[in-house]
């Protein structure tokens, strides 16, 4: 019985490692071409240059994933808030959020940054034991404050470069060293789908500001364009801002603190 188990097993091995040496012979293809790319790079509203050789399909997948949002997101989202009382919510927020410690501890840990791997360590074992498998965050009130890291940080921080900007279809805005580094994390992690779910939950958290920041814009291609590049600079950096540079993303919370000003 355990044969066919093991041939799908397998197979989804196989799957899995073809579609990360796919992500990874891409990243290759993007730094090979980048001299050629740099006339079609344009400035974002931070005065930064913004990688988008695709923006004609760009644009395309984002009014789909608009029209997705307001569709089936949306009402699935207010739903959830009718009828979910907020301390579960923040239940279901702090669990989520507990799963991506290991993640994070990976992640700082590629950027040799062991003070940050260490923290999100004590901070799964605390809140995964005293905190009732997540539901509390019991290890803010000991000190032990979240900074969040996934691959695509460590990459950035590491001096790998963006590549083109990409619109995925429903998880929206990446790069190409962004979705490689979920592409990875996916693979390397048996929980691969708390990624998604932590995305999931950031956006539940912030739909009315994402919303309003489209309905404001004369282009919500562009401000959701450029609110992705800046905020990740902004979390590739640890919080410090560019010299001369400026913050013009919307204000988006998150469960983890302020980062600190360096690593």
């Amino acid at each position: 019985m355990s044969f066919p188990v093991s041939i799908v097993s397998q197979g989804y091995r196989f799957l899995v490692a073809g579609v990360a040496i796919a992500a990874f012979l891409a990243t290759i293809s993007v730094s090979v071409s980048a001299t050629a790319q740099e006339a079609q790079k344009t400035p974002d509203a931070a005065g930064a240059q913004v990688n988008d050789p695709l923006e004609p399909i760009n644009r395309v997948t984002s009014g789909f994933n608009r029209v997705v949002r307001g569709a089936i997101i949306n009402p699935l989202v207010d739903g959830y808030k009718a009828v979910t009382p907020e301390p579960v919510q923040k239940g279901v927020s702090n669990v989520i959020s507990n799963l991506t410690e290991p993640i994070t501890a990976g992640s700082s840990l590629l950027q040799g940054d062991t003070k940050n791997a260490a923290t999100a360590t004590q901070r799964f074992i605390v809140n995964s034991t005293l905190g009732f498998a997540g539901i509390k965050d019991e290890a803010s009130g000991m000190g032990l404050r979240q900074r969040k890291e996934d691959l695509g940080q460590a990459a950035g921080a590491d001096g790998i470069g963006s590549g083109p900007h990409i619109v995925l279809p429903i998880l929206g805005p990446s790069n190409v060293r962004d979705a490689t580094g979920a592409v990875i994390t996916g693979i390397a992690n048996p929980l691969g789908i708390i990624s998604a779910a932590d995305s999931a939950n950031s956006y539940v958290k912030n739909k009315n500001e994402i919303d309003s920041a489209d309905k404001a814009a004369l282009d919500p291609y562009v401000v959701e364009r450029d609110a992705y590049e800046q905020n990740r600079r902004f979390k590739i950096n640890n919080g410090r801002r560019q010299a001369g540079g400026k913050q013009d993303f919307p204000s988006i919370s998150s469960d983890e603190d302020t980062p600190p000003a360096a690593k």
